[in-house]
């Protein structure tokens, strides 16, 4: 039986991921120097503005109008004639302390707020993530990067990528359709530009055996995309949530993770779901899984775990649940500490996904409990 399965992904230079990454150096800069303090950090970008907002407890000093700009630049938002640029564009804050009352439960290390939290792994691609999702985010990343190395030098920051992989009895056989949005500047012709985007970046993503006469290329669907990033539309920290996780895949229990220091367990204990589920995969227990966590605030422990193997499994799935609690440490204070999180790696986690990348050093990629995990089934 025949099925579709279509995710998306966006540039480094979109509006709502631009808002991510800004989000997110700010967290860096808190963790770099106050590994104790608390980070839940918003922003807006629109037409000539950049607003920060939220609540930080720290005793260092965050200069964000310095610490946007930067960051903008390293973008690509150099150029007052994208209509967006970081030296001139203004930069408004508005920032005040955590709730005491949340830190009641923090401090002693318990969850940062009450949620629901999903991990997911299944062996579609080497990096045990769905293929629609990865290669998405492989053809945006290859978008930006022969934009930032000069070899297609009228591309602009902002972007899209879209991927629809045909299943055959659930296996992915072919790729049936790729959408590309392709921010430049004026003077490039259409047909050159979508000459070039295939050449140049799907044929060096997509695997040659994946694609046919059959296979739709849509690049810059309307014709032009002269007009992008913050100019054409507003974004705001968290609205790219699917394109974080696994394109639409698996479930996602709501919450974003930019922005957020690691007590938030919307953010540490989705990373450990797919550091459980990756190892699950990982060491032949099953083919697809899906973990889930829920926490409740001031509590350390997960209300519950569960495991969906969507029937891939030899191991009933109550055991495999079981072997997860001894194995891996699920407390806010101990995902933190297994997996490394005061540090400062989540402006580069804030484009391109934050799971599959395993050229990243992003602990919770890793597959060293996958011996522990057997052990723990015999």
């Amino acid at each position: 039986m025949k099925s579709y399965f279509a995710s998306e992904s966006v540039t480094e230079g979109h509006p709502d991921k631009v808002c991510d990454q800004i989000s997110d150096a700010v967290l860096d800069m808190v963790l770099t120097n106050d590994t104790k303090g608390r980070v839940a950090c918003e922003a807006l970008v629109t037409r000539g503005l950049v607003i920060v907002a939220g609540e930080i407890t720290t005793d260092c000093y965050v200069g964000v109008p310095k610490l946007v700009r930067k960051l903008l630049k390293d973008i690509g938002y150099d150029d007052p004639a994208v209509g967006f640029d970081y030296e001139s564009c203004g930069v408004m804050t508005a920032i005040q302390e955590q709730s005491a009352d949340i830190a009641l439960g923090v401090d002693t290390g318990g969850a940062g707020d009450q949620g629901l939290m999903f991990g997911f792994a299944n062996n579609e691609t080497p990096e045990l993530m769905p293929m629609p999702i990865m290669l998405s985010h492989k053809l945006v990343r290859r978008l930006s990067a022969v934009r930032k190395d000069g070899t297609l030098s009228y591309l602009r920051p902002d972007g899209k990528s879209q991927v629809s992989v045909e299943y055959e009895n659930g296996i992915p056989k072919r790729v049936d359709a790729i959408v590309i949005g392709a921010h430049h500047t004026k003077d490039v012709k259409t047909e050159d530009l979508r000459a070039d985007v295939r050449k140049l970046v799907i044929d060096q993503v997509v695997p040659k055996q994946l694609l046919d006469s059959n296979s739709k290329i849509f690049i810059n669907g309307t014709g032009r995309f002269e007009i992008g990033g913050p100019v054409s539309d507003t974004g705001v920290t968290g609205r790219k949530i699917i394109v974080d996780t696994y394109g639409g895949y698996a479930r996602h229990g709501g919450g974003a993770f930019s922005g957020k220091d690691p007590t938030k367990v919307d953010r540490s204990a989705s990373y450990v779901s797919r550091y459980v589920a990756k190892n699950i995969v990982k060491a032949g227990i099953a083919t697809a899984c899906e973990v889930q966590l829920s926490y409740c605030i001031g509590v350390a422990e997960p209300v519950s775990v569960n495991v969906n193997t969507f029937g891939t499994a030899q191991v009933d799935e109550v055991k495999i649940a079981k072997a997860v609690r001894e194995v891996f440490k699920l407390t806010p204070a101990g995902i933190i500490q297994d997996l490394k999180l005061l540090q400062p790696i989540y402006t580069k986690a804030a484009a391109y996904g934050h799971f599959g990348r395993e050229d990243e050093g992003f602990t919770w990629e890793n597959t060293d409990k996958v011996d522990q995990l057997k052990r723990a089934l015999r």
